[in-house]
């Protein structure tokens, strides 16, 4: 019940809920039988855009501009400056409602102008039912990975590959739903164990290789303290890490 709470008190995450529950239900009620099929394409296609989107965009080199540092910050940077702060566990509702919108409304708009037929019916089984669905799942077991709750197996090992991300190197394993090592392994971003023994070193700690009292940083977590109830003290210790 506790991550429950702590998911569902975050904007994106009741929104990308209720576009797969209305995806399903529109499915179940309009849609022919076979188009339930075309769900798991969704699965896969989620799956490489988390990898993409973590990699090349929430871990693009720090900008220059306070501006741009600052949407990254909120986007990511901030999660790995406050791992455990849970408010910053999830992907900002600016990014994953366009996201959806985007590409269930281009795949639409691909598969008509091919001719497909039932192209609305095949992109909501794809991109809002099988996309959002995996979206919800990465959600939760990376939440989890950073909470201290009791684990499943699977959990366990999700959690031990997100922390190597966090504190052995920021730049691997950039996947966090289950069978997502796959792709990191296939990206050559994944550790193996006798790297692990060299890995541990501190600029990889919260600060994605950036001096902790970089000027960036520091202006980041005092713009964005009251957001995310981060305390003077929070900060302060950040800042010397």
């Amino acid at each position: 019940m506790m991550r429950l709470r702590i998911m569902f008190s975050h904007a994106a995450v009741i929104v990308m809920a209720a576009a797969c529950a209305s995806g399903l239900i529109v499915l179940a009620v309009y849609a022919p039988l076979w188009v339930w099929a075309l769900v798991p394409l969704g699965v896969v296609a989620q799956m490489v855009n988390e990898y993409n989107l973590h990699r090349f965009v929430f871990h693009l080199p720090p900008p220059r501009r306070q501006w741009a540092f600052d949407l990254l910050y909120v986007a990511h940077y901030g999660h790995h400056d406050f791992p455990t702060n849970t408010k910053l566990f999830f992907v900002p509702i600016w990014v994953a409602l366009p996201m959806v919108l985007v590409n269930g409304l281009a795949l639409w708009g691909i598969l008509a102008l091919f001719g497909v037929s039932q192209a609305l019916w095949v992109a909501i089984a794809i991109v809002p039912v099988g996309g959002v669905l995996t979206f919800l799942g990465y959600e939760w077991f990376h939440m989890t990975a950073h909470v201290n709750v009791p684990k499943s197996q699977v959990e366990r090992y999700v959690t031990r590959l997100h922390n190597q991300h966090h504190f052995r190197d920021f730049g691997k394993w950039f996947h966090v739903s289950p069978g997502g090592a796959i792709i990191d392994r296939a990206m050559g971003t994944a550790i193996d164990r006798d790297a692990l023994k060299h890995q541990q070193r501190i600029e990889f700690i919260r600060t994605l290789g950036l001096a902790p009292d970089d000027p960036r940083l520091v202006a980041a977590r005092h713009r964005f303290s009251g957001k995310y109830g981060l305390s003077s003290a929070e900060i302060a210790r950040a800042a010397h890490v």
